[in-house]
Formats: C-alpha cells, structure tokens, sequence
C-alpha cells in the first residue's frame, strides 16, 4: 500500500466525486430523481460520475504499471524466486481494494441522506453500483497492465485521454442510433455498444433502472478487461503480451451478444418499485409511499369537485404516472384518471386547497409536452381556465414561474375565463368537453376550445 499510488487513486476519485456532486447545482440536486431521494436514483446519479471516474482509474492504473520501469528494477524482480503472478496479484489487488472502497464510500454518503428521505427500501440498485465499482477495478487492473506494456511516461496520460475520448463517443455518436418518434420528432437512442461504456443515461425518472441482461454482458466485458490487465502485468515476452489481448476482445465480443439491442430492453421500469399503493381513489407508487397521506385528502376533494362539475364524464381515481416514454414521445392520457407526477410543477410545489386545484387541473388537462421537453404556455392557460371553472373563481396555478411569466399567464387566462363563466351552461360544457377531449388526446389544442377556436 505505502510503495503503490492506490492511496492517491482512492483519494482522487473520493474527493472528485463528493466535490463534483457537492459543488455543481445540477441535476442530481433536483425533483424525485436527486442523488439523495431514492436507492436507484443515487446507484445511477454516482454511476453516472464514471463518465470521468472511469479515465481517472484507468491513467492512475497505468502510472502505478510504470512504477518498475521508472524504478529501473525489471531485470531484478526477474531474478527472484517469486513468481510474477504473485506480485501482480498483490499490487492489483491492493488498488482493487482502494478503489472500491472510494466508491462504496460515495455511496455512503449518499445512502444516509437517502434513509432519510424515504420509507421505500429494497437490494434492486446494488448491482449498479457493483458494476461500477468493477468498472473502476477494471480499468485499473488494465492501466496497469498497460502501463507495464508499454512502459513510457506519455502512457498515463494517452490512456487517459483515450478512455474520456471512449466514453464521451459513446454517449455522443457511436453510441447512439438516430431515430424518429411516431409525431415525426427526430431524437437518438442509445445502442448496444454504449453499454461497453461506464457511463449511464440521466436519471429522468425514479421507476427507470438497467436490466439484468445489461448487468451480464457489462460484467462479462469488464472480467475480460481486468484478465487482460492482469496477463499483461505478468506478461515477460512480446509474444505473451500479444496473448494477453486476448480477454478483453473476447469479453467484448461476447458482451455484444449478451446485452440488449432494444432501448426499451437496456432501461427498464422497476415493477417493485411502481406497484401501486392506495388510499381508496388515491394511490402512488410504492417508491413514494410516503406521499401518500398529503394526497390522500386534495385528491379525493379534488374528485369529489370534478364530480360537481363533470358528471358520470368526471375522472373516479388520481393515481401516480408510470408510463415511461421515450424522449420526444406525446403521452396519451385517460379521462377516466387523474394522472400525477411529482415532478411537475404544479403538483411538487402544492399542498392543501393549492394541491387540489393543481389535480383539478390535471383531471381537466393532463398536458401534451412531448417527454423531455418544457414549455410554458397552451397547457398551462388551459390548465389555468379549467381549474378556475371547476373553483367558480380564477387564481394563478402553483408552480414556479417567475413574475414576468406568472403575469404573462394571467393576462391570457383571465379574459378567456370570464368569458367562459358568461356563456350559457350548457355552451361553457361545450367547451369544456372539447377542451379535455383535446387536452387528453393530445389532438386539437385545449386552449383553443375554451376560447371558442380564437386564441392565438
């Protein structure tokens, strides 16, 4: 341990990812899918941090496989009785044992702010972290041996430079497929051969984890990394060290047959976790289990006004949203359902009387957004109106627009709401009717069919 730089590499990736994660305000911060929200959520956000992680390993990995030549003590360690392997054992595994200890310590800190942030436990996302960790071990063990290889000091750096070069191809083009969704958008879609890479996709929802067969051929891939690094650290002969090439091609060929070739097959929706959890109408999923008392009450109030206003045509249940759809994809909804995701907006910054207008809201027009993206404007003035009607009066929805744009929101809704409150009751269910068949169907403009056809 003192005469290797496992010390160093341990701290290095320790200290990196903490600050990374602590001091830049992004996305693992925010919403359901913070680091510190949920189990899959901080497997994935600190498994996302190997997109440089990863380099890290393998150039620390291949400055610790210079260490005999720049020691210019090869030809002695040849001369003793001790067989090669077991020094290389000893070295690979103490470096091993460092760098998944620095993991497993990222993994700490967040594990504890995670017990306190939810009732929802389960053993689901350890084989992510456990195939990040060996991918750290991996890349290691194969600087190492490459280091070893090709013994000059442009090695470290070259390797490293190499792997962030791998992994940001990976995630840029050669690891994507274009593609077009069903509304004619154009998008990318990650392919195989992005899954030979450390990195994930962002954490976009909390019911989203890798599949078993990704953990399989990613595990495969890295063992016959880790065999290459380690025939290459004992390798004594040119011929040997061609050898040694061998298992990572190997491990990669047969990694590419064992991972999914289907998008939909590499990201998949945890069914433990979006089992549903109710109180009568009202249910979430069991990863929000713990939210289910601050909905219970508005969303039954908010059914029992949508009944009011609506009819046999109102909504009977408000459950949580699990659909997980490809980015670019318009949802479809049931108007026999209030759908709820406590990522939205209007829904993560209520609670109380402001919490059942955003379900009515909901209820009314569940919104057409294509997933991925973010707009402010037909949805939520229709949301607006809608929510107003059912109310019998007309206030702001929650959320957290900025004044400019909470302003911009009222001068387009106020008008449209007076006018619909004017008309005849049989006219304004007229354009109720239409505005949620269109809202729900995501056909037509909701907004549109509360203001008679004439909004801009």
């Amino acid at each position: 341990m003192r005469r290797s730089v496992a010390p160093w590499a341990g701290a290095v990736i320790l200290t990196s990812a903490l600050a990374f994660l602590y001091l830049l305000d992004a996305g693992w911060w925010s919403g359901t899918t913070a680091w510190t929200a949920q189990w899959t959520s901080l497997a994935l956000w600190t498994r996302a941090l190997l997109f440089y992680l990863w380099p890290l390993a393998v150039g620390l990995g291949a400055l610790q496989g210079l260490r005999d030549h720049r020691s210019k003590m090869s030809e002695l360690l040849t001369t003793t009785s001790r067989p090669a392997w077991h020094r290389a054992a000893a070295l690979s595994g103490t470096t091993a044992v460092t760098l998944a200890s620095a993991f497993a310590l990222i993994v700490l800190v967040g594990g504890v702010q995670v017990l306190a942030h939810t009732e929802y436990t389960h053993l689901g996302w350890l084989p992510v972290s456990l195939v990040a960790a060996l991918f750290l071990v991996a890349g290691a063990v194969f600087g190492m041996g490459a280091g070893r290889a090709l013994p000059s000091v442009l090695t470290p750096p070259a390797l490293t430079m190499g792997a962030f070069v791998f992994t940001a191809l990976m995630h840029m083009s050669l690891g994507r497929t274009p593609t077009t969704t069903a509304e004619g958008l154009t998008s990318t879609e990650p392919n195989r051969v992005s899954l030979l890479s450390p990195g994930v996709e962002e954490v976009r929802n909390v019911l989203v984890t890798l599949s078993a067969s990704v953990h399989v051929g990613q595990t495969v891939w890295l063992l016959g990394m880790a065999a290459t690094g380690f025939a290459l650290l004992v390798a004594a002969t040119p011929r040997a060290r061609l050898i040694a090439v061998t298992p990572v091609l190997a491990g990669a060929s047969l990694a590419l047959l064992l991972l999914p070739s289907d998008p939909r097959r590499m990201y998949v929706v945890d069914e433990a976790a979006a089992e549903l959890v109710c109180d009568g109408p009202v249910c979430v999923t069991r990863a929000h289990q713990d939210r289910l008392a601050g909905l219970a009450g508005p969303g039954k109030e908010a059914l029992r006004l949508l009944h009011d206003a609506l009819g046999d045509r109102a909504p009977v249940s408000v459950r949580e949203d699990t659909a997980v759809l490809p980015d670019g994809a318009t949802p479809r909804w049931s108007p026999e359902t209030v759908a709820v995701g406590f990522d939205d907006d209007i829904i993560a910054a209520a609670d109380g009387e402001e919490l059942t207008r955003a379900l009515i809201a909901k209820g009314m027009v569940p919104g057409c957004t294509p997933v991925g993206w973010t707009s402010v404007g037909g949805d939520l003035y229709a949301q607006t109106v809608a929510a107003g009607w059912v109310f019998g009066d007309f206030k702001p929805l929650p959320g957290t627009l900025s004044a400019d744009l909470r302003r911009e929101v009222d001068a387009e809704t106020r008008p449209v709401w007076r006018e619909l409150k004017a008309l005849p009751r049989t006219e304004q269910l007229a354009r109720i009717n239409a505005a949620r068949t269109a809202g729900h169907s995501c056909e037509g403009d909701a907004f549109d069919a509360l203001n008679g056809g004439t909004s801009r």
